[in-house]
């Protein structure tokens, strides 16, 4: 146990953000770095209590916080990161984006200010690399085994990473003309910026995974092709297939997917040129409306606010959550509570329990939403949505983002070519990670939905692990 006083000598401290003022005039990230006194200090909070929720119910890839919450009080920094580094490939990412549901699970969370376990976990990252700590880790002897992984997002990286490091020929094929799928061009760089990306990336060039980007498989090469060329496959395209909102007027210029914006603003960043006149999306001087409440809806405002918008109004249609936890989602669930980011705080009206009826505009361009407000009454087969009568009202929108999620991974080209099998929900379907076509297996949000990048980190480990387990045994046959 770090302190065992400490969760009563010390309370919680956050990261700071840079001042509005300042940070909304560039797009390096926001968080303030704590100091390493607040640090240990913020370690010493941790009560190393009977059953770690924050480790068995919370963190999907079971890092073990008690242990580097410990080390971290101790001041053995590196046996901190050697800790967190057994249990998750990429905590400087997650150390920034994740929503850190192990937080929501810590013990202190049930009466008190939780443990700030994921500033910890960043500052265990940065410090690893810092120090030089992080190296390429090669593996001993090579199996000759060839696996090739389609996608290079969070779960794409980790299959990769875990089988180079267990002997196998990996090759990560990526269809956008750099590495890192979402990671790279749907998180803004205010909350990771990409050298952060690029430098893992280096590490696991450097230990032998080959990357082959721009490259699309399903139609620059087949299906077909890689069954033949590679002793193994794995999907980890993601969930592409965004959900759409079909009213009247959806069809009007000016109304895009979110992704689309968002990657637009990522090339920007990069140093990228501008996309052809009649496909740039820019919020500068606009009126702008996201919809969808979630993070990426978050992420979008931020952009937004960047960008130049002359307002920005966030739509959801569900109700607004409580402030507090409340009896749906008891510790130490994730808590449905009101979350206001920091893009919110940049500048944003939100709007919840509402719904879009339609769009209208001039000169086949976007000028308006038409929605009214909608009340949501238990009902014989549960929630029920039903229009609040006479609540119609109308926004200025001379841009509209569609944040509303994503349905599943996009079935054409290389899921209908390689016959692979689809839950109900349009998920590619697994079993022990394999899917119905022999060596070939699936991971993260392919498999699961949209969802988080720990997630997506925990599932590539597994899915890593049994196309080894399969590797091995067919070299036994």
């Amino acid at each position: 146990m770090a302190n065992p006083t400490g969760f009563i000598d010390f309370p919680r401290v956050d990261n700071e953000h840079r001042p509005i003022a300042e940070r909304v005039r560039d797009w390096r990230e926001i968080d303030l770095p704590l100091a390493e006194k607040t640090l240990n200090q913020q370690a010493a909070r941790c009560m190393d209590c009977g059953i770690p929720f924050c480790h068995g119910t919370g963190c999907p890839v079971k890092n073990r916080i008690p242990e580097f919450n410990d080390l971290v009080y101790r001041g053995r920094w590196r046996e901190a990161a050697a800790n967190l580094h057994s249990t998750n490939n990429f905590p400087e990412i997650t150390g920034r984006v994740c929503p850190a549901p192990c937080e929501a699970a810590c013990t202190l969370a049930i009466n008190r200010d939780a443990v700030t376990i994921k500033s910890i976990e960043r500052e265990i990252a940065q410090r690893a690399f810092d120090e030089g700590w992080v190296r390429p880790l090669r593996p001993h002897h090579r199996t000759g085994k060839k696996v090739a992984v389609i996608g290079s997002g969070p779960a794409g990286l980790a299959v990769a990473q875990q089988l180079t490091r267990a002997g196998h020929e990996v090759v990560v094929f990526e269809k956008d003309d750099r590495l890192g799928g979402l990671l790279r061009y749907g998180i803004p760089d205010f909350k990771l910026e990409k050298h952060i990306l690029d430098r893992r990336l280096e590490q696991m060039v450097a230990e032998g995974t080959k990357f082959e980007p721009g490259v699309a498989v399903g139609h620059d090469i087949s299906g077909r092709y890689l069954r033949r060329m590679f002793d193994a496959i794995c999907l980890a395209m993601g969930a592409g297939k965004a959900r759409p909102l079909v009213v009247p007027g959806s069809e009007l210029r000016g109304i895009h997917f979110a992704m689309d914006f968002l990657t637009q603003q990522n090339h920007r960043v990069a140093g990228d040129p501008e996309p052809p006149a009649d496909r740039v999306i820019l919020a500068r001087d606009k009126h702008v409306v996201v919809i969808g409440g979630g993070d990426t809806g978050s992420d979008c405002v931020g952009t937004a606010v960047r960008q130049g918008a002359l307002s920005v109004t966030q739509l959801e249609i569900l109700p607004r959550p409580p402030e507090h936890r409340n009896p749906e989602t008891p510790w130490p669930l994730w808590p449905r509570i009101v979350r206001t980011s920091s893009s919110h705080e940049e500048g944003c009206t939100r709007r919840w329990s509402v719904m879009t009826k339609a769009f209208s505009g001039s000169d086949n361009h976007v000028s308006h939403l038409h929605g009214a407000e909608v009340q949501w009454v238990q009902g014989p087969r549960g929630w029920e949505m039903k229009e609040v009568p006479g609540s119609d009202f109308t926004l200025p929108a001379d841009l509209v983002l569609l944040a509303m999620g994503f349905l599943h991974v996009v079935h054409e080209g290389l899921i209908e070519q390689l016959e692979i099998q689809c839950d109900p929900r349009g998920n590619v379907a697994v079993r022990n990670g394999m899917t119905n076509q022999e060596g070939v297996f699936a991971a993260g949000d392919t498999v699961r939905g949209a969802s988080l990048v720990v997630h997506a980190i925990y599932e590539g480990r597994r899915a890593a692990a049994a196309i080894d387990q399969f590797l091995r045994s067919e070299a036994l046959r």
